[in-house]
C-alpha cells in the first residue's frame, strides 16, 4: 500500500513539473512561436475554446505570428482574447488574417516576463505541495484504520517529503534557467 502511494505521489508530482515545463515553453524570448497562444481561449458560442481550435495559427516570419480564423466573425473575439491575455501582445487585423508582431524585449518587458515565469513556478510548487498534502492525509487515514504502523507512516511521510523537496528543487532549477534565458540580451 505504501509503495503504491509513493509511486502515485511521484507520478503526480512529475506531471506538475512537466506542466510547468510546458508553461515555460510558452514564454518566448522575443522570437515568434505559435505555441505562445496555446493557452489563450476565445469565447466560441458560449464556450471557452483554445485559439488553435477556432483558427489556424502560423508563423509569418521570425517575429510575426499569423492567426486565420475559420469563421470571419470570430476575428474580433480572437483579437480581444489575445489582447486580454497576459502576454503583452498587440494583434492587428489585416484582412482575414490577424497579425501579431512579437515585441522586441525591453528591459521592462524582460522583468514582466520574469514575473510571469515566477508566478508559473509558484503555481507548480503549490501543485506539488498539494500532492504531498493528499499523500500524507492518505497515510494518516491508513494509520487511523490501523492498516499501517506508526513507524511505517512516519517513514513514508519522510519519503513523501523527500520527493516533494526533489521536485521543488527541479522547478527552481527550471525557473533559474528560464530567467537567465530571459535576461540574456
Amino acid at each position: 500500500m505504501i509503495a503504491e502511494l509513493k509511486k502515485t505521489t511521484e507520478a503526480k508530482m512529475h506531471k506538475s513539473v512537466e506542466a510547468f515545463k510546458v508553461d515555460l515553453s510558452k514564454v518566448r524570448t522575443g522570437r515568434a512561436h505559435s505555441g505562445i497562444l496555446d493557452h489563450v481561449t476565445v469565447d466560441y458560442y458560449g464556450t471557452a475554446t483554445p485559439i488553435n481550435q477556432v483558427a489556424k495559427v502560423s508563423l509569418i516570419d521570425g517575429r510575426t505570428i499569423g492567426v486565420a480564423p475559420f469563421e470571419k466573425k470570430l476575428a474580433q473575439a480572437i483579437e480581444k482574447a489575445i489582447r486580454d491575455s497576459n502576454l503583452g501582445l498587440n494583434p492587428a487585423a489585416a484582412g482575414e488574417i490577424i497579425r501579431i508582431p512579437m515585441p522586441s524585449l525591453t528591459e521592462e518587458r524582460r522583468k514582466e516576463l520574469a514575473k510571469v515565469v515566477h508566478k508559473e513556478a509558484e503555481t507548480a510548487k503549490i501543485s506539488v505541495r498539494n500532492v504531498r498534502r493528499d499523500s500524507i492525509h492518505a497515510l494518516k487515514e491508513a494509520l487511523k484504520e490501523k492498516d499501517i504502523s506508526e513507524n511505517d507512516e512516519r517513514r513514508a511521510a519522510d519519503d513523501v517529503q523527500k520527493l516533494t523537496d526533489r521536485h521543488i528543487a527541479e522547478i527552481d532549477k527550471l525557473l533559474a534557467q528560464k530567467e537567465a534565458e530571459l535576461m540574456a540580451v
